[in-house]
């Protein structure tokens, strides 16, 4: 039996016609040097470009990123392509999400009923998103590693 550590797969890209290149590439340096493996689909992606690479490389996070403010209508009906898909995966969109929203709760919102797990503003720092991804990812084991000890 072959034993090899898993690094978690992360699938990155800008959805739609968004063409904001310079997020996504400090994204993609900060997950890789937090000890992710990225697979960066760059700009312009399409819903069926994320299902076909999650589905690809077995991604355990799919992240979202729209800077252009059309990211409800870019991201309308995502979750039944990645279904579709058999795409089980965390999915994070964070950007500029909404055009003239001064409330981003309402946003969050929004983006949560879409269904994704986690959504972020502009602002948010790269750390924050890793953080919340390592916490996503490591509450099965965690849960894991609880049922063992107690039982």
């Amino acid at each position: 039996m072959v034993l090899h550590t898993m690094s978690q797969t992360v699938v990155l890209g800008v959805i739609g016609s968004d063409a904001h290149v310079v997020g996504i590439t400090i994204l993609e340096q900060a997950f890789s040097a937090a000890g992710f493996d990225v697979i960066n689909l760059g700009v312009q992606t399409s819903q069926e470009e994320f299902a076909e690479a999650a589905v690809a490389h077995d991604a355990e996070a799919v992240l979202v990123s729209s800077l252009y403010g059309h990211a409800e209508q870019d991201c309308q009906g995502f979750h039944g392509v990645l279904e579709d898909a058999g795409v089980d995966a965390h999915t994070y969109i964070g950007g500029n999400l909404a055009v003239g929203q001064d409330d981003f709760e309402q946003t969050r919102a929004t983006f949560e009923e879409l269904g994704f797990d986690r959504v972020f503003d502009s602002e948010t720092d790269p750390e924050e998103a890793i953080a919340a991804l390592r916490q996503d990812l490591q509450i099965t084991t965690t849960e894991t590693e609880r049922a063992t000890i107690s039982s």
